[in-house]
């Protein structure tokens, strides 16, 4: 066997050990609607963020450090390592993002932050963790974001409801600068009604509050999750599924007289930078 078929041998292991602890916080998750996890940061290992690394796209920007995906790699094994071994003894601090901009449509533009390699692999780890929990929370009635869901389905959802229930009005809602203006407090006690590793809790917020560099100046944020970052649609679907889905299916629809459903879709395809 040749050395690269060796590795990617080694990595296939790696991943199946990983979608086997990953099914098992699912199997919890929605056995236990309830249950608050209280220990998930020893999921942080080598292999588990090796294996993160190989799910980033390789022809994206890179962040503040310039460091881009070929250049880690080079020297990956070090590089993981010294990478969990800082996350274990609380020196690793997300770097800020780089902020960019690209058209948005009618003249507006759209504010991207764009975080180094590094960071990307750490949200990467949290995005899988975080999914294999709140994946069998989420309701039916969204569709942005979410593995196995796209726009087609929720267009198809629409078109059902339009053609067979006795649908006399179509309300389009869209949230303005909603990615920018997430409460980071609020959002924190919302994660909290599942996640209760203060470690887990602790790694969002540093990346929540990280900041920006925009034109060589630094920027502190209060509220909001960047766009164009791993972890952000992820949190933007907790912040949603709580403050609006389960609002609108749980307490308006019971008050509601007549036929009416929900069907959310974020404004467009998750831009990972």
């Amino acid at each position: 066997m040749r050395r690269g078929d060796k590795d990617t041998s080694s990595r296939l292991r790696t991943g199946t050990k990983m979608i086997t602890k990953l099914s098992l916080l699912t199997s919890k998750a929605r056995g236990s609607p309830k249950e608050r996890f209280i220990s998930l940061m020893h999921l942080f290992n080598e292999d588990f963020l090796e294996e993160c690394f190989y799910c980033l796209k390789r022809d994206k920007a890179v962040g503040v450090d310039g460091v881009k995906v070929e250049e880690y790699e080079a020297n990956l094994t070090e590089n993981i390592k010294d990478l969990v071994e800082r996350l274990r003894n609380w020196s690793y601090r997300p770097k800020p993002a780089r902020r960019v901009y690209i058209p948005k449509g009618g003249g507006k533009l759209r504010a991207l932050g764009i975080v180094s390699v590094e960071d990307k692999v750490v949200q990467m780890a949290l995005k899988q963790i975080l999914e294999a929990i709140y994946e069998v929370d989420f309701l039916p009635v969204s569709f942005g974001f979410r593995p196995g869901r796209n726009c087609h389905q929720a267009v198809d959802v629409i078109y059902k409801a339009v053609m067979v229930r006795p649908t006399n009005y179509i309300v389009d809602v869209d949230i303005e600068r909603f990615f920018d203006a997430v409460d980071h407090k609020r959002l924190m006690a919302l994660l909290g009604k599942r996640i209760a590793d203060p470690n887990i809790l602790r790694l969002i917020s540093r990346f929540l509050k990280a900041g920006y560099l925009e034109e060589g100046k630094y920027y502190q944020v209060e509220q909001g999750t960047p766009q164009g970052s791993i972890l952000s649609p992820l949190l933007a679907n907790v912040y949603l599924h709580y403050v609006l889905d389960l609002w609108f299916e749980k307490g308006f629809k019971k008050e509601a007289i007549a036929y009416c459903q929900l069907i959310r879709y974020a404004d467009g395809t998750p831009i990972q930078a």
